[in-house]
C-alpha cells in the first residue's frame, strides 16, 4: 500500500513542477500540532478554495487566502463557493456542546475560544475549521506562513506550479484575548497607506488590537469637526529638535499632518476586515501642548503656547479647574466615539506634571470645592517614572476627577477607558483598564484591586529602543536601554509569585509600543517593529511552557522570507 502511495506521489510530482515543501514551523507556534512528513498533499494551479457563499466573512477570507497563496508560491487557486469537491475548504462549525450531547445549548466561549481553529491537511486536501470567522482568518494566516516562499510567481515551463504539504492536524487558539501594538502618529505623522501596511503586519502576527496614538504635545492628528482649528493648527509644529532634546538644535522646518474622520473610518473598516480593533488615544490632561496652542484659555497660565518642537514631558497641561476643559474633552471624545466603534477608548493619563495646578487659582479652587486632600505618597517601584509623582495627592485626585468625568461620559456611549498606570495615583473607578508601562508593579497592583490590566512594561515592550547592543549597526533611536528579541521573548505577563488564582484573570493581555520621537519614516518604523513583533506575538499567543527562544530563532528564517516577499524592512540580526 505504501509503495502504491509513493508511486502516486511520484506521478503527481512528474505532472507538476514543485515549488517546494510547506513547513509548519511557524510564528507564533500553534498550541497543538501533529505532522506526518511521510505523506504529502500536492497543492497546484487549477485547484480551488470553497466557502459558505451565504457568509460574507468566509467569502472575504477565501479571497485573502487566494491572494496569499499566489503571493507566496505563484499558485493560482480558483474560488468556488459551496463546492464539496474543492481541494481547500473553509468551514464554520457550531461551538462544542456540553458533554458532546445533541440538542444542548453551546458552551459559552471565551474571547480566545472564539479565535480557535483547526487546520488539517490530508489526502482529500486542506480543511480550515472554526466556530467564528475570526478563527478561519487565523487558520488562513497559519497556512500562509507554512507555505514555501518562492522567488517568482510564474508557472514552470514544464508544468503547473505546485507545492507539497505534509499531512498535518493543527489545533490552536491564543493565550491572551488582548494582543496589541501601538503606533505613535503624533510625534511623526505616517501616511494612511503605511498605517494600513502596519495593520497587515499585525494581522500576520496574530495581533488583534491596534492602539493609535493620535495626539501629543508635538501634534494633533485627529479631525474634530466641531473644533476645526484643532487639527488644522494643532497638527503643525514650526520646527523639530534634531538629536537629543537637551541640545536644542532644530531643523527649522514646519512639520504637520492629520487624519480626516473619513480616513479614520476607512482605517477602522480596513482593520476590521483583518479582525483588528482600532483603539484611538487622545492623551489627557497632560501631553496637550498641541491643543493649548489652539485654545490657550484651556491652560493654567493662558499662554501663549506652541506645538512643542521638543520631546519629553511638558509642564503646561490642561487646567484641571477650568470648566471649559471638560467641555472641550467631551466634544473631542464625543467625535472619537462617532468615528471609532472600539469598545475601548484610551485616555492616556500619563506624565501629567502638577506644577501648574499647584499654583493655579482655578485648580486649587476646584480641589477645595471637591474636598480633595493629600494622602501619603506611595512610590510605584520598577520602570520609568518620568514626569509624575505617584500617590494620592490632592492634585492627583483632581486628575482622577477629570478621568472619572470622562469615563462616565464614555460609559454613556458604551465604552470602557484605558489609561496608562499613572491613573492609579488618585484612585480608579471599577471599570477602568490599566495599561502598565512603568514595569509590571502598576499592573500587579491594579489586578489585585480587580481592575483589568494590559501589560506593556517599557523594558520589555518599548520597541522604539534599540534591538541590538551595537548601536552602530542600526538606525539612531531612543538609546537609554536595549530591548532585544530575547529580552521581549523572556517576558512573562502574569508575574510569577505575585499574581495567582483569580487575580491573574484580570490580565487581558500584552502590548508592544512603537513611539516615534526618533522614528520619522515608514521604513524605520518597520525596522523597529520587525522581527521583534515575532518575539512579542509568541508572548501574546503561546503558553509559557511552549516558548523556547532557540526554537523561535530556528523558525524565524521562514518568516523572514515572507517579510521579503511582502517588501518589509526588518532587522536581520537577532540578539
Amino acid at each position: 500500500m505504501k509503495r502504491a502511495l509513493s508511486l502516486t506521489l511520484f506521478l503527481l510530482l512528474a505532472i507538476y513542477a514543485s515549488a517546494g515543501r510547506a513547513s509548519y514551523d511557524i510564528i507564533p507556534l500553534p498550541q497543538e500540532m501533529k505532522v506526518d512528513t511521510t505523506q504529502l498533499f500536492i497543492l497546484a494551479d487549477g485547484m480551488s478554495i470553497t466557502y459558505d457563499a451565504s457568509n460574507a466573512e468566509s467569502s472575504r477570507i477565501a479571497q485573502f487566502m487566494q491572494e496569499w497563496v499566489k503571493e507566496a508560491t505563484g499558485i493560482v487557486l480558483g474560488l468556488t463557493p459551496d463546492n464539496k469537491n474543492a481541494q481547500v475548504k473553509l468551514r464554520l462549525a457550531s461551538p462544542t456542546t456540553l458533554k458532546g450531547k445533541k440538542n444542548k445549548k453551546p458552551v459559552a466561549q471565551t474571547e480566545q475560544e472564539k479565535e480557535s481553529y483547526t487546520l488539517s491537511v490530508g489526502k482529500d486536501g486542506i480543511m480550515l475549521t472554526a466556530h467564528e470567522p475570526v478563527g478561519l482568518f487565523r487558520a488562513a494566516q497559519t497556512l500562509r506562513k507554512a507555505l514555501p516562499v518562492t522567488k517568482g510567481q510564474q508557472a514552470a515551463a514544464d508544468g503547473k506550479q505546485a507545492i507539497e504539504l505534509p499531512f498535518a492536524t493543527i489545533s490552536d487558539q491564543p493565550r491572551f484575548a488582548y494582543r496589541g501594538v501601538l503606533l505613535d502618529c503624533a510625534r511623526h505623522f505616517f501616511p494612511l497607506d503605511f498605517v494600513k501596511q502596519y495593520i497587515d503586519v499585525m494581522a500576520l502576527h496574530g495581533c488583534n488590537q491596534f492602539h493609535w496614538h493620535l495626539s501629543d504635545d508635538q501634534g494633533w492628528r485627529f479631525e474634530v469637526k466641531a473644533l476645526p482649528d484643532l487639527a488644522v493648527k494643532g497638527s503643525v509644529r514650526e520646527k523639530t529638535v534634531i538629536g537629543p532634546s537637551r541640545m536644542r538644535i532644530y531643523d527649522n522646518v514646519p512639520y504637520g499632518g492629520y487624519y480626516t474622520q473619513d480616513e479614520c473610518r476607512e482605517l477602522v473598516r480596513y482593520a476590521a476586515e483583518r479582525y483588528i480593533n482600532v483603539i484611538p488615544e487622545i492623551d489627557m490632561p497632560g501631553h496637550m501642548m498641541s491643543a493649548l496652542h489652539v485654545y490657550p484659555n484651556l491652560g493654567c497660565t493662558g499662554g501663549p503656547y506652541a506645538v512643542s518642537p521638543n520631546w519629553g514631558v511638558m509642564r503646561d497641561v490642561l487646567c484641571g479647574g477650568n470648566p471649559e476643559t471638560l467641555e472641550f474633552l467631551k466634544t473631542v471624545f464625543g467625535e472619537i466615539c462617532d468615528v471609532f466603534p472600539s469598545p475601548y477608548i484610551h485616555i492616556g493619563g500619563d506624565e501629567c506634571p502638577k506644577e501648574r495646578w499647584q499654583k493655579c487659582p482655578k485648580c486649587q479652587s476646584k480641589i477645595k470645592e471637591l474636598g480633595l486632600t493629600d494622602e501619603s505618597l506611595v512610590k510605584v517601584e520598577g520602570g520609568d517614572s518620568r514626569g509624575t509623582q505617584d500617590g494620592r495627592s490632592a492634585e492627583n485626585k483632581l486628575q482622577s476627577y477629570i478621568n472619572q468625568e470622562i469615563e462616565q461620559f464614555l460609559s454613556s456611549r458604551g465604552r470602557s477607558i484605558i489609561g496608562w498606570d499613572e491613573i492609579l495615583a488618585g484612585g480608579l473607578t471599577e471599570d477602568a483598564i490599566v495599561m502598565s508601562w512603568r514595569g509590571t508593579k502598576g499592573g500587579v497592583a491594579a489586578a489585585k484591586q480587580k481592575h483589568r490590566v494590559i501589560m506593556s512594561p517599557n523594558v520589555y515592550a518599548y520597541i522604539d529602543h534599540p534591538q541590538l547592543k551595537d548601536y552602530g549597526k542600526q538606525p539612531r533611536t531612543t538609546d537609554s536601554y536595549v530591548v532585544s528579541c530575547s529580552k521581549i521573548y523572556s517576558f512573562e505577563p502574569i508575574v510569577p509569585d505575585e499574581l495567582s488564582g483569580q487575580d491573574s484573570d484580570y490580565i487581558l493581555g500584552v502590548q508592544a509600543n512603537l513611539w516615534a520621537e526618533q522614528v520619522a519614516f515608514p521604513e524605520h518604523a518597520l525596522y523597529q517593529l520587525l522581527p521583534r513583533l515575532g518575539a512579542m506575538c509568541e508572548v501574546q499567543w503561546c503558553a509559557p511552557e511552549k516558548k523556547d527562544f532557540d526554537s523561535f530563532k530556528a523558525r524565524l528564517p521562514q518568516l523572514k522570507k515572507l517579510y521579503d516577499k511582502m517588501g518589509l524592512v526588518y532587522c536581520n540580526e537577532v540578539e
